[in-house]
């Protein structure tokens, strides 16, 4: 019986080796909330203890009951019509599971119903659902909906939406993408008027949206006609009601299960969340963050699925009187899919956590103000973490979803012709694959926004302190390596700002990023092989690799053909 939460051994180290005490100190309101809940956490260990339980539970449900169900549920896929959309049926079924199990509402306070779980095992709930399938998790993921009315809407709005999300009742939809704004969000046309008695109505288009059946939609919309840019748009929240009529669904490559739909607002009733004008500015931009980490742990979900089954099949394979699992090449190609998906995760679990303490720092900091206290001390905290959020969230979504695209492809490339037939579980891991780079932000939109975070060299502190730590044995010898492709990137750097040039910044942007992710993940990799010996192979290979690949950056960024790119439109003439 396969429990995707207790037979992940890497995924396993993560909940061990995590540091949640200042997050579940926040978020327990220093375990005064066990007051009030009475299966609310005493201390640190008890909400710990209570985390595994749940993650077990996932574990459970997604390893036995929602992967059985992904073969069916691809081929089934979402049903359109006139105008109604329903789920296959395994999906029906395994939201049904999720809710009778009360993981609807993780990431909710208890009084509406949640579970009052960080976002680290919110994050670890969403890579197993990934795992066992991917579409499924384009419908449980966007709670993020909730979270969003959480952060910014009335308390009245939290009364009426969150408890229905909890319960399973309501799923969510954000409406953002429209016919000619997909990822150019200021050019979102959809607009937003008030009637005499102030009620507020949406009328217009949108394109694209994910789950767009669902009951409660989150609507970018333009409340401001006089104002061009992204500052005339407002958020608003409205329920998918008879005046929004689902278009169409999308007939898609991957995530069959999810539907993909054009929707129509014909003067739909609607509630603003939060001010007027920071629609996109505001609270879109920390809605999408939010939804990059969950599409971030859906690659990282596909990844660990297509590394189990190229395992599974090199092992059973036989080749010249040999499972191809003894053949060379093809064990280097699952070594490598295994560095790839340990320094991901490692990376993205680091990254979630940050993110954590940052939103809980931003409640912390608005509850002191209501006390009349200072927050001087919060308050900078919170701007450093944000800077570097606002780096690792891009970064990982970046790095996690190109990687999806790798691993799936050399899984299917292990099968070899078998691989690429339906009646095995790579075909449709490599085609839900695809998506994961190019929603919510594609890769390219990934680099400029982690960009500025590179060439103001965000975590040089970080850094500092680690190349000043002393590792022993043979990690000693892998932190020089990260200080040579620390000077690499250094050089590569002044290189590229010596120049004077944002066109030239803007083509070297994706070695620049590169070269600055081996030194983060590299020294993530270092503290983990101080405490786990497993980790010293996945290290060494990594910034091995990392210093090899630095110096190809290096080259690209320095090569006269980048000279070229800046002329492209001549070339392509």
């Amino acid at each position: 019986m396969p429990n995707f939460f207790t037979d992940n051994k890497d995924l396993l180290f993560h909940f061990k080796n995590i540091d949640l005490r200042e997050i579940v100190a926040y978020a327990e309101d220093n375990y005064e909330q066990a007051k009030e809940f009475n299966y609310a956490p005493v201390n640190y260990e008890d909400a710990i203890d209570n985390y595994r339980k749940v993650l077990e539970v996932v574990g459970d449900i997604t390893g036995n009951f929602i992967a059985d169900r992904s073969v069916d549920v691809d081929l089934e896929g979402v049903q359109y019509e006139e105008g109604k959309v329903d789920y296959a049926s395994g999906t029906r079924e395994n939201l049904d599971r999720l809710a009778k199990a009360d993981l609807m509402g993780m990431i909710f306070s208890r009084k509406y119903g949640g579970l009052n779980f960080p976002f680290a095992m919110y994050l670890m709930t969403i890579e197993m659902i990934s795992r066992a399938d991917a579409s499924l998790m384009n419908i449980f993921g966007l709670m993020d909906i909730a979270d969003t009315i959480k952060k910014f809407g009335t308390e009245e709005q939290r009364q009426e939406f969150l408890p229905k999300f909890c319960t399973g009742e309501y799923t969510g939809a954000m409406a953002l993408t429209e016919p000619d704004a997909g990822s150019d969000l200021q050019a979102v046309k959809l607009r937003a008027y008030q009637d005499e008695k102030g009620q507020w109505f949406l009328k217009g288009v949108k394109r694209f949206i994910t789950n767009g059946n669902g009951n409660v939609l989150l609507v970018l919309a333009r409340s401001e006609p006089e104002i061009k840019d992204g500052r005339g748009l407002s958020l608003f929240a409205c329920y998918g009601d008879e005046t929004v009529k689902v278009r169409r669904i999308e007939n898609k490559l991957g995530i069959h299960g999810s539907p993909t739909c054009e929707l129509q607002f014909n003067e739909t009733p609607a509630q603003l969340v939060g001010i007027r004008k920071f629609g996109l500015i505001k609270y879109v931009f920390d809605l999408m963050y939010r939804a990059r980490m969950g599409v971030s742990a859906q690659a990282l979900g596909i990844s660990q699925a297509a590394y189990e089954e190229a395992l599974k099949y090199a092992k059973e394979r036989e080749q010249f009187g040999k499972a191809i699992y003894n053949i060379p090449v093809i064990a280097n190609m699952l070594i490598d899919m295994r560095v790839m998906i340990e320094s991901n995760r490692s990376l993205f679990y680091n990254t979630g956590c940050l993110v954590d303490i940052k939103d809980r720092l931003d409640e912390h900091i608005e509850k002191l103000k209501k006390e009349g206290k200072t927050f001087t001390e919060e308050n900078n905290r919170v701007k450093r973490l944000t800077k570097i959020a606002n780096f690792l969230t891009p970064l990982s979504k970046y790095l996690l979803t190109e990687s999806a695209n790798k691993i799936t492809y050399d899984a299917l490339q292990i099968h070899g012709g078998t691989g690429y037939m339906r009646e095995f579980k790579v075909e449709r891991l490599a085609r839900d694959a695809r998506i994961t780079n190019i929603y919510e932000g594609t890769s390219q939109m990934q680099i400029v926004a982690a960009i500025g975070g590179v060439l103001n060299d965000v975590l040089s502190d970080y850094f500092n302190e680690r190349e000043q730590k002393e590792y022993k044995g043979g990690l000693a010898g892998l932190s020089n390596y990260l200080k040579e492709i620390r000077l690499i990137f250094y050089d590569c750097l002044k290189y590229v700002l010596d120049k004077k040039d944002h066109t030239f910044q803007d083509v070297a942007a994706k070695d620049l990023v590169e070269l600055y992710s081996y030194l983060y993940i590299g020294y993530l990799l270092l503290d983990e092989a101080e405490i786990e010996p497993r980790k010293i192979f996945i290290a060494n290979r990594y910034i091995l690799h990392s210093l090899s690949n630095a110096r190809k950056n290096s080259e690209s960024i320095k090569n006269e053909l980048f000279s070229d790119l800046l002329h492209s439109d001549k070339i392509l003439i």
